[in-house]
Order: structure tokens, then C-alpha cells, then sequence
């Protein structure tokens, strides 16, 4: 058996996707510090210290990583198999087979909904936990999660 290389890459809307949802802790960190600063501008060394560290990360956590994750996540569906690549730093790799499936969810943040996309959830048989296939357009999701349905219904056999 061939290991296949997952080749779908989630949504171009993924990376605008992750980058606002992870904005919005980074801005409320912001907002803490100039209310910190304009309470207390004593130690002006370590306000620029903390901003500096803030700005560190928001290039990090809303540039950087959102972009690399978006090459690095991958998927692909077969008639054996479901194939996920995720991470950034760590990257895994899953193969879920059908005959392993259980059940196929899908979830609808309110980011995915504000921008038409969907996450679907494979979970298998597996003590390693569901495979996630994350930031999909919503008919692609819907095609896949159609997909995996009819593949495992023709299997015909017990995941448990």
C-alpha cells in the first residue's frame, strides 16, 4: 500500500481566518497595556519591555503562523483512507482508515461562519483521538463529509 501525501490545502480564506482569531487575544493584551501605562507610567523601561515582547508576538502568532500553517495543513480523502497534515512547529500526520470511521461532525465557528468556511471531524476508532480537517469551504465540507458517508456506508462494516 502507497502512503499518500495529503494534497488539498484548506481555504485561501484559512490564513485571514487564523490571523483575526488569533488578533483578538493579542489586541486585548494591547488594550491592557496602554491602560497599564496610563495608570501607572513609573518604569517606563518595562512598558517598552511588554511592548515590545507584544509586538514580538502578534508578528509571530498573526503573521507568521497563520501563513505557515496554511502550507503546511493539508488533506486528502480516498476510497481506503482519510489523510490529514496539520502543525506548524510539530506537525503530525494521521491516517484515518474508513473502515475505522465512526462518526463525521462538522463544526461552524463564528469566524468560519462571518467567512463561509467549516471544520470536519472524523472520528475513528482510535485511541489517538478524531482527525481534524480544519478551515474547508463550506460546500467542500459538505462534499466531504457526503463523501466520507458513502464510502463508509459501501465498507458495510463495524468500526468499533
Amino acid at each position: 500500500m502507497d502512503l499518500v501525501e495529503p494534497a488539498h490545502p484548506p481555504s485561501r480564506k484559512a490564513p485571514l481566518v487564523w490571523a483575526i482569531g488569533a488578533a483578538i487575544p493579542w489586541a486585548l493584551a494591547v488594550v491592557g497595556q496602554v491602560v497599564w501605562f496610563a495608570l501607572d507610567g513609573r518604569w517606563v523601561w518595562l512598558h517598552v519591555l511588554a511592548a515590545v515582547a507584544t509586538v514580538l508576538g502578534i508578528v509571530a502568532n498573526v503573521v507568521i503562523a497563520p501563513l505557515w500553517r496554511y502550507r503546511v495543513h493539508r488533506w486528502d480523502l480516498d476510497a481506503t483512507a482519510v489523510y490529514t497534515r496539520t502543525g506548524w512547529l510539530v506537525q503530525e500526520r494521521r491516517i484515518a482508515p474508513i473502515s475505522r470511521v465512526q462518526t463525521v461532525d462538522t463544526y461552524r465557528g463564528p469566524l468560519d461562519r462571518l467567512f463561509g468556511l467549516a471544520n470536519v471531524t472524523v472520528t475513528t476508532a482510535s485511541s489517538a483521538g478524531a482527525v481534524r480537517i480544519v478551515a474547508l469551504d463550506s460546500n467542500v465540507a459538505d462534499w466531504l463529509v457526503a463523501r466520507l458517508t458513502d464510502i463508509a456506508a459501501l465498507g458495510g462494516e463495524d468500526a468499533t
